[in-house]
């Protein structure tokens, strides 16, 4: 097998190199490269324990680089990861939660979930996390992440072997079949975007008609429905509301059903926003619009953030209600 002479060949080299260019988002996955080195490990190479620091090592480069791009960057690196996504509408605001819920824990096993790790390394270096913080909770993360399929490649050698055997027979066929299931799982994860899309497809309000709305007195019901840690570190639309997504139904109690009613978050396509319309929607509230280009949009467009203060939660209005 191709991969296993390559392994045989360039050994721990290899092993660093597919375990740093995965954490930069490129779709080289590492895993199978680290499952045939612990494979060979039975038969006279490198031991696991060197294998898992190498690949660690590399992991935790690219992760650097990453954290980098995000403390020089800020939110734009966010924004160009998202856009090069199949989930770039969920992406950033699921992995928010997930930062909002375990803070920098969440390194110690991020990497387990696909899609993310890429995304809350940048929040990371966003929110400039304490660079010592980062490098021990991502080794420890980086080091579970890369042992596991060592492990299991140094204990399934024998399966491993086989099924290697069996794609080299199988040849073209072999290499057809594993890229008709990358090449499926591309077109689903597209379709599902297209329907994702379609079935938030409504109309939205630039941030200079709602910037006429509260110069002309109109004063819309503006709802900010980024995470807490997102409002706190790069501010709101004065005035703002801040909900959740799930948490938006808590307005219902509080609000008239035709009042006019903005929705706005950081999320490539409006997403979030978009997301949370929909929930309003089915409330029964009728002038639902989410605010085209977020809240980058608003301070583009000269308008100010308030950064002094929090905004209102939903929380704080549902228990005053």
């Amino acid at each position: 097998m191709e991969l296993t002479s390559l392994v045989q060949h360039y050994g721990l080299a290899l092993v660093f190199v597919s375990a740093f260019i995965e954490q930069l988002g490129l779709p080289v996955p590492s895993y199978p490269v680290l499952v045939v080195a612990g494979a060979l490990s039975h038969a006279g190479g490198d031991s696991i324990a060197l294998i898992a620091a190498i690949g660690a090592a590399g992991v935790v480069m690219g992760d650097l680089l990453v954290y980098a791009a995000g403390a020089c960057f800020g939110r734009r690196a966010l924004s160009v990861v998202c856009k090069l996504s199949l989930a770039r509408d969920n992406c950033v605001r699921q992995t928010e939660d997930k930062f909002a819920r375990f803070g920098p824990w969440a390194l110690l096993f991020v990497k387990f979930v696909p899609g993310f790790a890429l995304v809350l390394i940048l929040l990371c270096g966003v929110t400039r996390l304490a660079i010592a913080a980062f490098l021990l909770l991502d080794g420890i993360g980086a080091i579970a992440y890369v042992a596991l399929p060592v492990v299991l490649g140094e204990i399934f050698h024998d399966a491993i072997d086989s099924a290697l055997a069996m794609l080299t027979r199988w040849g073209e066929y072999g290499a057809a079949l594993v890229i008709g299931a990358v090449v499926l799982y591309v077109t689903l994860r597209l379709v599902d975007r297209q329907l994702f899309i379609r079935r938030l497809r409504m109309a939205r309000i630039s941030a200079q008609e709602l910037a006429g709305l509260i110069d002309a007195g109109q004063n819309p019901i503006i709802f900010d429905v980024r995470s807490a840690e997102a409002r706190k570190s790069e501010g709101i639309i004065p005035g703002s509301i801040g909900a959740r997504p799930d948490e938006i139904s808590l307005v219902a109690a509080h609000y008239s059903r035709d009042a006019e009613i903005i929705v706005y978050c950081s999320c490539p396509n409006e997403a979030s926003a978009a997301i949370a319309a929909l929930h309003l929607k089915r409330a029964g509230f009728k002038r639902i619009r989410p605010l085209l280009g977020g809240i980058e949009a608003w301070a583009k467009a000269g308008r100010p953030i308030q950064t002094s203060a929090m905004s209102a939660s939903a929380e704080t209005l549902y228990a005053a209600g």
